[in-house]
């Protein structure tokens, strides 16, 4: 008994066959963990989720047109805009620094205010908000150009900021650094296809949270339960990659999950 004690033990190896050579990777998992981390939006987060628009197909829905670092375009009840004061770290636009964007054709689009009027470019050069529909006159073009961007307007010049008054206009056929502009979008940027994220994952946040409802749901009646206050929670945890926990954290509100206490 003693000598089958004394002989090694180990995976039976038949006749003919090889050892293999491989080594288990021991660290596959923290690997494949770490490729899978979200990357944060550094940008966007130092602008309250506000995060850069690069294409036209981005200018939709609210939007902010920022110059220089965390300063905006304002509108004025009078129907002229200015620059409004630069915002802390973190801060969003205010919400009369807030538009409204929307796709004319493929390379143009409008622009409405706050106070429901589009703007345009007087004969002056000066950029106001008092249109109630979109005609050639209220139509702007973005244009792309190695990582900057800039707002053509229907004089063929581009919006800057005067710099006596910093009333808004469109007085240069030309861009240069006045001209340079950011526009921030807050809309939830959809997946794009043959993302590596869940099929649960993909979509606007609130099909994910319906997906995530539906599928931990503690009641298997239809009827799902959905945390009815506002998203912007689910917003900052996407960006900051802990989606998961503060959607748990929602539906533990509604005792809508199996896997709450």
């Amino acid at each position: 008994m003693a000598e089958y004690e004394r002989v090694k033990k180990g995976k039976l190896v038949l006749k003919g066959e090889k050892k293999s050579s491989h080594k288990k990777r021991k660290h596959k998992k923290q690997d494949r963990d770490h490729e899978d981390t979200p990357v944060k939006d550094e940008d966007a987060l130092k602008h309250g989720g506000w995060w850069k628009v690069k294409q036209i197909e981005d200018m939709t829905g609210s939007i902010a047109i920022e110059f220089g670092s965390q300063m905006y375009v304002k509108a004025l009840d009078n129907g002229l805009f200015t620059l409004g004061a630069p915002h802390s770290e973190g801060d969003g636009p205010s919400p009369e620094e807030v538009l409204t964007a929307f796709k004319v054709n493929d390379t143009k689009v409008a622009l409405k205010s706050g106070y429901g009027k589009y703007l345009r470019v007087d004969k002056d050069g000066a950029v106001t908000g008092r249109s109630d529909a979109v005609g050639p006159m209220e139509q702007w073009e973005p244009v792309f150009q190695d990582g900057k961007m800039a707002l053509l307007g229907c004089n063929s010049c581009f919006m800057s900021v005067a710099p006596d008054d910093d009333s808004v206009v469109a007085m240069s056929r030309k861009v240069g650094p006045d001209e340079v502009v950011q526009v921030r979008s807050h809309a939830v940027r959809e997946v794009q296809p043959g993302s590596e994220l869940p099929q649960e994952e993909q979509g606007s946040l609130a099909q994910v949270e319906v997906n995530y409802v539906r599928k931990f749901q503690k009641f298997q009646d239809k009827k799902l339960k959905i945390c009815k206050s506002d998203r912007s929670e689910l917003e900052k945890a996407r960006e900051q990659g802990n989606l998961h926990e503060a959607l748990l954290d929602r539906r533990s509100k509604m005792k809508a999950d199996r896997y709450c206490k």
